[in-house]
């Protein structure tokens, strides 16, 4: 028999989570200072190693330009060594050699600052890394910690929520959506214009750098590419987080821009057909739901099913938005699998049990069918107006 655990033990829990993620944000938050810090302290210098490597540059033209000079003259009074004298030859000589040692030095020096200002960059790349991660996981934590601070002063109302399963789940899944959406936006406008920006920046030194423009131009052709891809990841990672064409557009535009993106990075052939949705008002939490199943589905069909087709179908019933989603894989033993799913519910993500308990909050229902070698059937149904209305 499960023991059951007092408003006082829940209580205590609670307090110890709390002083748990105050420590752990406070350490991240000096990781972020500290590599802020660095961050900053690193841009002065590489600001400062630019100047030495200007002035470098400039002095190598000006020796280059003087060695060739002694040089010419050396080649002048060599060939009409009968008109100067032994002791010009030879001063001209010295000239010569030492503006070559002195322009090999300054070359040297040269390529040391270069290598001095690459490592520069490499490690400002890198606090910048942890400065950006520290601060996404700084965000989260106090995320948690609003939540467990609430459920700290309102134990009582909490636990007869929790005891609300329907109700509960409905505000858990709603409060992820809100800040899927809040986190979407703030990368698209943040990091994504960051990267736009680094794009311009990195056309324009292509633009003004000079010296051994072919090698500087294919450097920074990489650094675009880099950036670039960057760029296009973070904006998967908008779309994956919270589309916000769910909002803007609606349940059917995201699923064809999501399954026609699944095409091109899977391969698996995907016919997506969709009857009777534009005719009903369907909860926006209802829509969230399905996206995720179907999203969730496909994840499965692309990580285990090793299928080429796959059908989703999506219609109007009786009240009742209804889904199939089939594919022609190798199928699992059905029991086998959720035994294994149920043994290791917090590490298998949100699987089979996540879509059912998506379907089941919203008073709807998720079934599995699937044998070895015939391929999988996911069927779906739930109330398309499934959100109670608090009188």
């Amino acid at each position: 028999m499960v023991e059951k655990i007092s408003p006082e033990q829940l209580n205590e829990i609670v307090k110890k989570a709390i002083d748990a993620l105050e420590d752990g944000k406070k350490q991240i938050f000096e990781i972020a200072e500290s590599a802020r810090q660095e961050w900053k302290d690193l841009e002065i210098k590489l600001a400062e190693l630019q100047s030495k490597v200007r002035e470098v540059i400039e002095e190598v033209e000006r020796l280059s330009h003087l060695e060739k000079e002694s040089r010419y003259r050396l080649m002048i009074l060599s060939k009409n060594f009968k008109i100067y004298s032994e002791d010009e030859i030879k001063r001209a000589y010295d000239i010569a050699r030492e503006m070559q040692i002195k322009l090999a030095l300054k070359k040297e020096n040269e390529q040391y600052l270069i290598a001095q200002r690459t490592e520069l960059e490499m490690r400002i790349r890198r606090a910048r890394e942890i400065v950006e991660r520290a601060e996404y996981l700084i965000t989260h934590v106090a995320t948690a910690m609003s939540y467990l601070i609430d459920a700290l002063n309102n134990i009582s109302r909490t636990i007869d929520e929790l005891q609300q399963k329907e109700m509960m789940g409905i505000r858990i899944i709603s409060a992820q959506e809100q800040e899927r959406q809040r986190l979407a936006r703030d990368i698209h406008d943040g990091p994504a214009q960051s990267l736009s920006n680094i794009v311009l920046k990195c056309e324009l030194c292509e633009k003004l750098l000079d010296r051994n423009p072919d090698k500087a131009r294919e450097q920074i052709n990489e650094l675009k590419q880099l950036v670039k891809s960057s760029l296009q990841e973070i904006r998967r990672i908008i779309f994956g987080l919270r589309p916000m064409s769910l909002d803007d557009l609606g349940l059917v535009p995201t699923l064809q821009r999501y399954v026609a993106t699944f095409i091109e990075e899977t391969g698996i052939d995907v016919t997506l057909e969709v009857y009777d949705l534009d005719e009903v008002t369907v909860d926006k939490v209802v829509e969230v739901a399905v996206f995720r199943i179907i999203q969730e589905a496909l994840s499965n069909i692309k990580k285990h099913s090793k299928a080429t087709r796959a059908h989703i179908k999506l219609y109007i019933k009786n009240g009742f938005l209804m889904g199939r989603i089939v594919d022609n894989g190798i199928g699992f033993d059905k029991v086998k699998v959720e035994e294994q799913r149920r043994a290791n519910i917090h590490e298998s993500g949100f699987g089979i049990y996540g879509m059912r308990q998506r379907a089941e909050l919203l008073k709807g229902k998720l079934c599995i069918q699937s044998q070895e070698g015939k391929g999988t059937t996911v069927l779906l149904q739930i109330p398309v107006n499934s959100i109670e209305k608090e009188g």
